[in-house]
């Protein structure tokens, strides 16, 4: 009985531990050239390292709250940080930079969508099954979302 009980609780909370878990995406205002990116790039622009593209637009990221459980992969795999450190480095790279922000916070996925795809330069990390076609999917380190080895997976 405790060995069956131990079972089915270890499987609640490996499924509820992966529930959070979603496939994410990188996209793109459709204006913009970039088709795909290296991570080292990705980690810049994520970073506000990267103020301009190649044709003079400003990078701007669009991400969700860093505290939010969507956003967990992209500081594991991308930022290496706690979500206190990225929150930090937020408000750091958008001072002095009320008219055009390096980093844009936003509320949903849908949210998100909307702003990249009326920001000429905008790139944004999103759920893969929000994105539809006002914007533009960008590879990473050469694969696609639903490709496998590819960054932001889920699980």
């Amino acid at each position: 009985m405790h060995r069956r009980l131990l079972s089915v609780s270890l499987f609640v909370l490996i499924s509820v531990s992966l529930a959070p878990a979603r496939d994410l995406a990188l996209i793109a205002n459709k204006s913009n050239s970039v088709s795909a990116m290296s991570l080292p790039d990705l980690i810049k622009i994520c970073k506000a390292q990267t103020n301009r593209w190649p044709d003079g637009k400003p990078v701007i990221l669009v991400m969700r709250l860093p505290s939010s459980p969507e956003m967990k992969i992209v500081l594991e795999k991308i930022y290496a940080m706690s979500n206190s450190e990225v929150a930090n480095l937020i408000v750091t790279a958008n001072h002095g930079r009320s008219n055009h922000p390096a980093i844009m916070v936003v509320a949903t996925d849908e949210d998100l969508v909307n702003q990249v795809a009326s920001l000429p330069g905008a790139v944004g990390i999103v759920d893969v099954y929000s994105i539809n076609s006002s914007v533009a999917v960008v590879k990473i380190a050469g694969k696609g979302p639903f490709e496998p080895g590819y960054l932001l997976h889920g699980n």
